[in-house]
C-alpha cells in the first residue's frame, strides 16, 4: 500500500468511526467499594490489615499500623497541560522497621483512589488543530461536545514506598513515593489510552508546603473512643502537599490502533514527554491519619495479628 492510499484509507477509517460514536461517550471515574467502619476507625476503609507483611510485624522490631491521606481537590499538571483534580484518598498499611527503614504494603485494588477530571478544552484541546490526516478527519468529526470530553484518572500501578511518617509533621521533606498512571478517556482514544505505564511510571513524591495541624486520639480496638483505649491515632490535617520532581512519559495506547498517530499527536501538543521540573501536583488541605496500638511491644509477637482482629471488629 502507498503512503497516498494508507493515509486515505486511515482517513475513511476515522470518518465512519466519528459516525458510529455520534450517539456515546465515554466518562470515567475511579470508584471502588469500600468498607464502612465504626468510630476512630471509619477513614481507615481500604488498610491491607491482612497483608503478610501486616500480619507478620511482631510490635518489637516491626511495628503495623494504617495510614490514610486524603485531599478534596488540587491540581497536576503534565507537560503543557494543568487539570484540576478532584478528591483523592491514599490508603496503605505500614511497618515501621526498628532500623528505621518502612515496609509499605499496598490495598488489593491499589493505594490510590481519584476522582476523575475533566481536561480543559477535551480532545479539541489535546490534539487539534494537527497537520497528521488521520489525526484532522477526527478533529472534523467532533461536532459532538460528549465526543470532545476527555477524563483523566490517576491509577494506582505499584506499591508506594519511601514512607517516611516524621516527614509528615515537616515541611519540605518528601512524605512517600507513589507510582501511578494517568487514564485518558475518550471515545476516539480507545479504552487503553495512558500517561505513564506499570513500568514506566509517574512517581508522585508529595510533601508539606505548611506545617499541618497535630491531633491524636486513643480508642478501642473496635473504633469507640476512650482515653483508656489500647489504640491510637495521629491526626494531620491542613497542608498543602505538592511536588515538582517527577517526569511524564509520553502517552501511548490512544486511538484504537492507528499506527501510534494519536499518541504522536496528543504528545506533541501536550509536551509530553517532560522531564522532572517541568510538571506539579497540589493537593489541597490534606487529612493524614495514622492508626495503630498504642503499645504494641505488650502483644509482641502479634501485634499485626492483634491490629487486624480490631480493624475487622470495627467493621459494621
Amino acid at each position: 500500500m502507498t503512503g497516498i492510499s494508507r493515509r486515505a484509507g486511515l482517513v475513511t477509517t476515522v470518518t465512519a468511526l466519528g459516525t458510529a460514536l455520534a450517539s456515546f461517550a465515554s466518562i470515567g471515574a475511579a470508584t471502588a467499594a469500600t468498607t464502612q467502619l465504626n468510630g476512630e476507625w471509619a477513614p481507615f476503609t481500604r488498610c491491607p490489615v491482612d497483608a503478610p507483611a501486616l500480619l507478620a510485624a511482631d510490635g518489637l522490631d516491626r511495628t503495623p499500623q494504617c495510614v490514610v491521606s486524603t485531599s478534596a481537590s488540587g491540581s497536576i499538571k503534565l507537560g503543557n497541560t494543568t487539570v484540576t483534580t478532584g478528591r483523592t484518598d491514599l490508603q496503605i498499611g505500614v511497618v515501621e522497621n526498628a532500623d528505621g527503614t518502612s515496609t509499605v504494603a499496598a490495598p488489593a485494588g491499589g493505594s490510590l483512589i481519584a476522582d476523575s477530571a475533566t481536561v480543559p478544552g477535551g480532545l479539541l484541546g489535546l490534539m487539534c488543530p494537527s497537520n497528521i490526516p488521520a489525526v484532522t478527519a477526527i478533529c472534523r468529526q467532533i461536532t459532538d461536545s460528549s465526543l470532545n470530553k476527555i477524563t483523566a484518572t490517576v491509577e494506582s500501578v505499584g506499591t508506594p514506598s519511601d514512607f517516611d511518617q516524621t516527614a509528615g509533621i515537616l515541611t519540605d521533606q518528601t512524605i512517600v513515593a507513589i507510582p501511578v498512571r494517568i487514564h485518558l478517556q475518550n471515545p476516539f482514544l480507545g479504552s487503553n489510552c495512558y500517561i505513564g505505564t506499570k513500568s514506566n511510571p509517574i512517581v508522585l513524591r508529595p510533601k508539606n508546603l505548611n506545617l499541618p495541624d497535630f491531633g491524636m486520639t486513643f480508642f478501642k480496638a473496635d473504633g469507640t473512643l476512650a482515653d483508656d483505649g489500647e489504640m491510637s491515632r495521629i491526626n494531620l490535617t491542613g497542608s498543602v502537599q505538592s511536588d515538582s520532581t517527577f517526569a511524564v512519559p509520553g502517552a501511548s495506547g490512544c486511538g484504537l490502533g492507528l499506527l501510534g498517530l494519536i499518541d504522536a499527536a496528543v504528545n506533541l501538543k501536550t509536551g509530553l514527554p517532560s522531564a522532572a521540573g517541568k510538571n506539579n501536583l497540589t493537593l489541597n488541605d490534606t487529612h493524614t491519619s495514622l492508626a495503630g496500638l498504642l503499645a504494641p511491644g505488650t502483644v509482641a509477637p502479634d501485634a499485626g495479628k492483634v491490629l487486624s482482629q480490631g480493624w475487622h471488629s470495627a467493621v459494621r
